[in-house]
């Protein structure tokens, strides 16, 4: 009788054991994997640099950022990513043009319950980067903004007449010209040099019924952009029209005098126009 009490007892003894060792394995600290420092900085530098190119990218489209020749080195992969790579570019493009179609529309709607209606109601739109995408000449030849212009080279890709149109622009184009406006297209384009492609490369693209195209003529050579499109709009306005809305993707298409009602800016961190 003894003896298997002090079985029974040896036997408690040791499942008292067993639960201690367990308990022992489950509360062991799991030692880390060494810590890589170097992937750490990559991935705080690249985000770092990200962050920096977000907001360089916002300065420069706010017009905060000015006199700027080429994108910042470390952006060039930012500015890829944003202009052909991620969509982006083009869904900033769709926003801005739905806000001018609602004004377009209002104005629209306007006009046609006024007794005013003379057909002198219009609208001045950019060409380059504005109507016709160069996107493909600044991937090719300034690798989006990060190599200086060339303007020799500029001027070979638009006498190829070959530059797309954007197409919420065009859109937008079809819509104010059937609406009954009349849109002025004001570049920057050199008339001499390359008025004809200009015309071609619109006529292609199916930039139809525009009003008037505007080139730079030998008097206006040497000109400020805002100093050049300003006299343009001036010299519209004193015709009598009404000038209700002025898209351009450079500060120097809106800036400067004769504006008109509104302006648009549609994004472009590739170049700056002074």
């Amino acid at each position: 009788m003894a003896a298997s009490a002090a079985a029974v007892l040896v036997r408690y003894c040791l499942l008292l054991l067993c639960a201690a060792a367990a308990a022992a394995v489950a509360q062991e600290v799991v030692v880390p994997p060494p810590h890589d420092e170097e992937s750490d900085t990559v991935l705080q530098s690249s985000s770092s640099s990200s962050n920096y190119c977000l907001s360089w990218r916002l300065g420069a489209e706010t017009n905060n950022v000015r006199g700027w020749w080429t994108v910042p080195a470390q952006c060039c992969g930012y500015i890829q990513a944003y202009m052909a790579g991620s969509g982006q570019y083009q869904r900033d493009v769709d926003l801005i043009v739905d806000q001018i179609m609602g004004h377009a529309s209002n104005v629209a709607a306007g006009s046609s319950s006024s007794s005013d209606d003379d057909g002198m109601d219009a609208w001045v739109l950019d060409v380059d980067d504005t109507c016709l995408s160069n996107m493909l000449y600044y991937k090719t030849r300034r690798s989006y903004g990060c190599l200086p212009y060339e303007p020799l080279s500029f001027r070979a890709w638009a006498s190829k007449a070959r530059s797309p149109a954007i197409p919420a622009v065009l859109g937008l184009f079809n819509y104010l010209r059937d609406a009954g406006f009349k849109v002025f297209l004001v570049t920057g384009r050199d008339e001499e040099a390359l008025g004809d492609a200009t015309r071609l490369n619109l006529l292609r693209q199916g930039f139809v019924g525009y009003h008037r195209l505007i080139l730079r003529t030998a008097s206006y050579r040497g000109q400020s952009g805002v100093v050049y499109k300003s006299e343009m709009r001036r010299q519209v306005m004193e015709e009598g029209y009404r000038i209700w809305g002025n898209v351009g993707d450079q500060w120097s298409d809106l800036l400067g005098h004769s504006l008109g009602n509104r302006t648009f800016k549609l994004p472009n961190p590739m170049y700056f126009v002074p």
